[in-house]
């Protein structure tokens, strides 16, 4: 794996450049830190819960527990850092992942307030930020005041000003909807294929809020904590703009759905749960009925990366994960 010391500006420490990563505990986090464990970089694995550190790794890590949303606790994090990759989120309530509540807007826009803060009148080269976005942010439809959708807009406005103004290096990437498992926490997140798998995993029918041609494009974890570190090879070309992370493939989620059964029924020996069609909830939003634009083509030629595993080799290795933990896992 090339070395990403030499290409961020400023990293002139004989052991390699410092990259903290926020969120580092979580589905994406975790998979990212076991990403850049295998550099030869500073490694700052910062999250509020227990993280899981990589056995053999090239890197030097350092494991911080912190709540970041609490004052101080950002600037704490980043002290030092020549590189941020910021993955910490918070989605409130069960009855949609981008349900949001009091802590939300704190957690994911305060502490991209509070990034650049800690980062404005800094001497030397501006550090580069990696900031994870979402496709829905990018919808044809507008997100909903509040939402999930809306609070990732204004992160992202923020980063996008600072970088104008030269105090980070700041990348967006939009990513597709991520699944998997991760491959150092095995965790296997809170979004929709983990939830279907769940459900058909105890005896469930999964259910849909439409016909099932509303279309999804499915990102495996460990392709997009690889979007991770190439976004960190190419910051100078990447900075100041959003950038498209997926498959590049939309895939019909009553297709989609149906292998998933297809696949639990597999492991299981027990016959396919049904795919029903069903009337939407009151809190389902325009972008449950709208299929985003995914394209990556702009991201892969500048930085050579492009999604390698293929959608049903990740869902039979997710069913197997949550099998052997009952369905568990975290976002």
């Amino acid at each position: 794996m090339k070395d990403i010391a030499g290409l961020l500006d400023g990293a002139d420490d004989p052991r390699g450049p410092s990259v903290v990563v926020l969120g580092a505990s979580g589905f994406v986090g975790s998979a990212v830190v076991a990403e850049l464990a295998r550099l030869p970089v500073r490694l700052r694995a910062v999250a509020r819960g227990a993280g899981v550190v990589p056995v053999a790794a090239e890197a030097g890590i350092e494991v911080l527990r912190a709540d970041l949303a609490l004052p101080g606790s950002v600037a704490e994090a980043v002290e030092g850092a020549d590189a941020v990759v910021h993955l910490a989120a918070h989605i409130g309530g069960q009855q949609s992942w981008r349900t949001t509540d009091e802590r939300s807007e704190r957690v994911n826009v305060g502490i991209v307030r509070d990034l650049v803060a800690a980062f404005r009148g800094r001497p030397g080269p501006p550090p580069a930020v990696i900031f994870a976005g979402t496709l829905q942010t990018g919808s044809a439809t507008a997100p909903v005041p509040g939402s999930y959708a809306a609070q990732k807009t204004a992160a992202e406005a923020i980063l996008r000003e600072a970088t104008a103004d030269g105090t980070v290096r700041g990348v967006v990437l939009r990513l597709a909807t991520v699944y998997g498992r991760s491959p150092l926490s095995g965790a296997t997140g809170r979004g929709v294929l983990a939830t279907m798998a769940a459900r058909a995993l105890g005896g469930e029918p999964l259910t849909m809020w439409h016909d099932g041609s509303v279309e999804r494009d499915f990102l495996h974890v460990r392709d997009a904590a690889a979007a991770f570190t190439a976004a960190l090879r190419h910051v100078d070309e990447l900075q100041g703009g959003h950038w498209v992370v997926g498959s590049g493939r939309l895939e019909r989620l009553g297709d989609v759905f149906a292998a998933l059964s297809g696949a639990v029924a597999a492991h299981t020996g027990k016959p396919a749960v049904p795919v029903l069609s069903v009337p939407p909830p009151d809190y389902a939003e325009a972008g449950d009925f709208h299929t985003p634009e995914s394209d990556p083509a702009a991201f892969h030629a500048v930085t050579g990366w492009r999604a390698g595993v293929p959608l049903r080799e990740g869902l039979d290795d997710m069913v197997t994960a949550m099998a052997a933990t009952k369905g568990g896992g975290e976002k």
